[in-house]
């Protein structure tokens, strides 16, 4: 029976530059491979081993990329080993299959979207009502489905991310602050519900995860087994579970840490 490997990708299986965490002597720091290009610029890394361990892992489980980018910012990521056949983007709305979104499927999400929370309408416009121009880069709307903002970090006044947790939680929506974004996204967008979609299809037995992120708690939730790197929302809080193993490495070792981990899993007789 397979096993489904479901990842996040950013900040928990590559980094940008400034993600990297490359605490140790510049000598003894990992040779680091560039897996996606924006620009003509680099801007996400995984360390070399990292790069095999990732490849050995496709040929061995079905590896799922698991994210809240877009379909198209999802697309310029090159990762190393075979293609995936599934990919999970825009945090659950879009099931790509074989690189090409299944019709069915995100017309289940728009149609529990509808049910369950308030309209992206709603949520945009507060956002535009109350975010303070001052630490505000950049408004965004992600595949229809979602929002997020770019703002300056450090001019960022946190009791304003709390209230707008608050006021989002009372119409099903979730907010989390990753980095210089920061994300409202409805409560029923979930990667957990197209892991579980995947593991129908596949006839999986076994459902391995990993991520940094609160938009990435109900993924590892849901896995039979999961792993959090020592970074991030969840660690920041502390946050763990039975089934969930909280690794110590920060940064890109985090990455490589945790495709060992995920590949020892595989390996072992179940």
């Amino acid at each position: 029976m397979p096993v489904i490997v479901a990842s996040d990708l950013d900040r928990t299986l590559i980094y940008s530059a400034a993600a990297l965490a490359l605490t140790m002597p510049d000598a003894r720091a990992p040779r680091l491979l560039c897996v996606e290009v924006h620009e003509s610029k680099p801007l996400s890394y995984m360390t070399e081993t990292a790069a095999q361990l990732l490849t050995d892992l496709g040929d061995e489980a079905v590896f799922v990329p698991t994210t809240t980018r877009t379909r198209k910012q999802y697309q310029r990521i090159n990762l190393p080993g075979p293609p995936p056949t599934y990919a999970i983007c825009a945090n659950g709305g879009h099931l790509l299959v074989d690189g090409v979104s299944d019709r069915d499927w995100h017309a289940r999400v728009l149609a529990r979207l509808a049910d369950e929370c308030a309209p992206l309408s709603e949520v945009q416009d507060h956002l535009l009502r109350t975010a303070d121009p001052v630490w505000v880069r950049k408004h965004r709307v992600a595949e229809d489905l979602f929002a997020y903002l770019v703002v300056e970090r450090e001019l960022l006044r946190e009791e304003w991310v709390k209230e707008l947790g608050e006021w989002a939680e009372n119409r099903g929506w979730t907010v989390s602050l990753q980095g210089r974004k920061i994300y409202a996204v409805p409560g029923p967008l979930t990667k957990s519900a197209a892991m579980r979609e995947v593991a129908r299809r596949t006839g999986a037995d076994l459902t391995l995860a990993a991520g940094d992120s609160l938009l990435d708690a109900d993924l590892l939730l849901a896995a039979d087994r999961s792993w959090r790197p020592g970074h991030g929302e969840l660690a920041d809080a502390e946050w763990t579970a039975p089934a969930i193993r909280a690794l110590p490495e920060r940064g890109v070792l985090a990455g490589e840490r945790i495709l060992r981990e995920f590949l020892q899993t595989v390996r072992s007789p179940r």
